[in-house]
C-alpha cells in the first residue's frame, strides 16, 4: 500500500532544546492528548528513550483498540520518533523535530508517514477524513505546547522548580493540572486515598478517618486541594449531601490542622471552592466582594472557605478558588450534556434565563498556576471566564458547534421532579460571576469566548 504523508509546523517562542525537554517530561503525552479523543495510557516503559514503549487504548467508533508504539532515532534537543509495533495503522512513523530559528525561537515540526487502516477501501474512503482529523489534532497539540511553554517562561519568577502537592490528582482538574506542572519542570506530589498507588512522590491520607502522612507536606511551595465528593448525582439525598459536605470541609480542616505542626509549612494553600458560594442571584454581576447566597451550596462553600482560612494562622497564604462550570468533554457538566446534544436532543434548562459562569479546563489550570506564582492573590478568587452566558445561549452555542439542533429543552418542573434539590441549586440557579481578581493581576484567558472554547476542546475547529 502507498504511504500517506502529513506534516504540521508552527513557530514556538522558545529555544529548540527547551521545547524538546518539555516533550520528554512526565505529563507531556497527557497534555498533548486532545480532550475530544478518549486516549488512555495502559502502560509505558520509560519516557522518551531509545526503545521505550507506550501502549494506548484508542477509540474506534463504539469500540476501543490497543496501540503499541516504540520510540526510536532519538537525537536529544533535535528530534525523537515513534513507530507503531501493533495497532490500527499497518504502518505509522511519527517524527517530532525541533528546528532552531535563532537562540530564542524554534520551528516545531510533526511529520507522519502512515498507511491507512482497512486496506484499499480505507485509503479511498478515509484519506481525507484522516488528514482532517490529524489537522485538528496537531493544531491543538501545537497550541497547547506554545501556550504552556509561554506561561512557564513568563511566570518564571522563582529561581528553582516548585514543589507542589495536589489532592484530587485523578479528577478532571487535578489530572490536567499535574500534567501541566510536570511538563513545566516542577515536582508534583500526590496525596492519595488508595494504598495501591505507590512511589517516591505519592503519600497516603484518609480524610474521613483524620489520617494523613504529614511528611509529604514538609517544605512545599504550595498545596493545591481539589479533592471532594462529586456533586454530580441524579439526586441529592440527605446522605449524598452529607458526603459532599464532610469530604470538603473535613479534608480541608485536616490539612489546615496539619500545617500547624509542620516545621516547614507550605508557603501557599490553594483550596477549591465554587461560584455556588453566591447562590441564585439572577442577572446580578458578581465579583469576589459579593456576599454569599443562601441554601445548601452557599452555606457549604462559606464553611469550606472558613476551614481553609485557618491555615493563615500559621503564616500560609490562603486562596479560595471559586470554580465555575469547568468545560471539558473528559468529565463534569459538559461531558454529561454531550450525549443528548450530539443526538440533537439537547436544549435549555427551565427558562434558560439563568446565567452560567464557565471556564475552559486549560484556563482553569493556568489560573491555578497563576495563583500559586502571584503572591498578591489571596482570599476568594473567581475562576471563571470574563463572559458568563445565559443557559439558553450556552445550549444554542453548544448545539451550533456540534452542528445539531437544540429545540427540545427540559421544563423547570421536570428537572425538579427528576433531580430535586440538585436541580434548584446547580442547574436552575443563576450565577453571573466575573474574574475581577484574575484580570486585575494580569491573567490572560486563552478561551474567553464560549464558541471558541467549545470548538477547540470538542475538535470541531482548528485551534490556531
Amino acid at each position: 500500500m502507498k504511504k500517506e504523508h502529513f506534516t504540521y509546523r508552527s513557530v514556538i517562542d522558545a529555544p529548540a532544546g527547551e521545547v524538546y525537554r518539555w516533550h520528554t517530561r512526565p505529563g507531556a503525552f497527557e497534555r498533548l492528548s486532545p480532550p475530544w479523543e478518549r486516549v488512555n495510557v495502559i502502560r509505558r516503559t520509560g519516557l522518551v528513550e531509545e526503545g521505550s514503549q507506550v501502549e494506548l487504548s484508542v477509540p474506534a467508533g463504539p469500540f476501543r483498540l490497543k496501540w503499541l508504539l516504540e520510540h526510536f532515532d532519538i537525537e536529544p534537543g533535535k528530534q525523537f520518533c515513534d513507530r507503531s509495533l501493533d495497532g490500527p495503522f499497518p504502518h505509522w512513523e511519527h517524527f517530532h523535530r525541533f528546528i532552531p530559528q535563532g537562540e530564542e525561537i524554534c520551528l516545531l515540526e510533526d511529520h507522519i508517514e502512515y498507511v491507512p487502516p482497512l486496506g484499499r477501501a480505507g485509503a479511498r474512503l478515509g484519506a481525507n477524513h484522516i488528514q482532517m482529523k490529524l489537522g485538528n489534532l496537531f493544531a491543538y497539540r501545537h497550541l497547547v505546547t506554545g501556550l504552556d511553554i509561554a506561561v512557564h517562561r513568563s511566570e518564571r519568577r522563582w529561581h528553582k522548580p516548585l514543589k507542589i502537592l495536589v489532592t484530587g490528582s485523578s479528577g478532571l482538574i487535578g489530572s490536567t493540572l499535574c500534567a501541566f506542572l510536570s511538563t513545566g519542570g516542577h515536582t508534583v506530589i500526590k496525596m492519595v486515598r488508595s494504598r495501591n498507588q505507590t512511589g517516591p512522590d505519592v503519600f497516603f491520607w484518609n480524610p474521613a478517618a483524620g489520617k494523613i502522612d504529614s511528611s509529604g507536606l514538609e517544605g512545599l511551595d504550595a498545596v493545591i486541594h481539589l479533592a471532594g465528593e462529586s456533586v454530580a448525582a441524579l439526586r441529592w439525598t440527605d446522605s449524598k449531601m452529607e458526603r459532599i459536605r464532610s469530604s470538603r470541609i473535613g479534608s480541608t480542616r485536616l490539612l489546615s490542622k496539619t500545617f500547624s505542626v509542620l516545621e516547614q509549612p507550605p508557603q501557599s494553600f490553594i483550596c477549591a471552592s465554587a461560584t455556588g458560594y453566591y447562590g441564585d442571584r439572577g442577572g446580578e454581576l458578581l465579583n469576589e466582594s459579593s456576599a454569599a447566597g443562601s441554601g445548601f451550596f452557599p452555606e457549604l462553600c462559606r464553611e469550606w472557605e472558613q476551614a481553609a482560612q485557618k491555615a493563615a494562622d500559621n503564616g500560609v497564604r490562603v486562596l479560595n478558588a471559586r470554580f465555575g462550570m469547568v468545560l471539558s468533554p473528559r468529565g463534569g457538566a459538559l461531558a454529561a450534556m454531550l450525549p443528548a446534544f450530539s443526538l440533537g436532543a439537547g436544549g435549555k434548562f427551565g427558562s434558560g434565563r439563568q446565567f452560567i459562569s464557565w471556564i475552559a479546563a486549560d484556563d482553569a489550570v493556568r489560573a491555578i498556576y497563576h495563583a500559586v506564582i502571584d503572591n498578591s492573590l489571596s482570599g476568594p478568587v473567581n475562576l471563571v471566564s470574563p463572559d458568563p452566558i445565559a443557559n439558553s445561549d450556552f445550549t444554542r452555542v453548544l448545539a451550533r458547534v456540534l452542528h445539531r439542533p437544540a429545540v427540545l429543552g427540559i421544563p423547570r418542573q421536570a428537572l425538579k421532579i427528576l433531580l430535586g434539590r440538585m436541580a434548584d441549586e446547580l442547574l436552575l440557579a443563576s450565577c453571573r460571576a466575573v474574574p475581577s481578581k484574575l484580570l486585575d493581576t494580569g491573567f490572560s484567558f486563552c478561551f474567553g469566548r464560549l464558541e471558541n472554547a467549545l470548538g477547540c476542546i470538542l475538535g470541531k475547529e482548528k485551534c490556531l
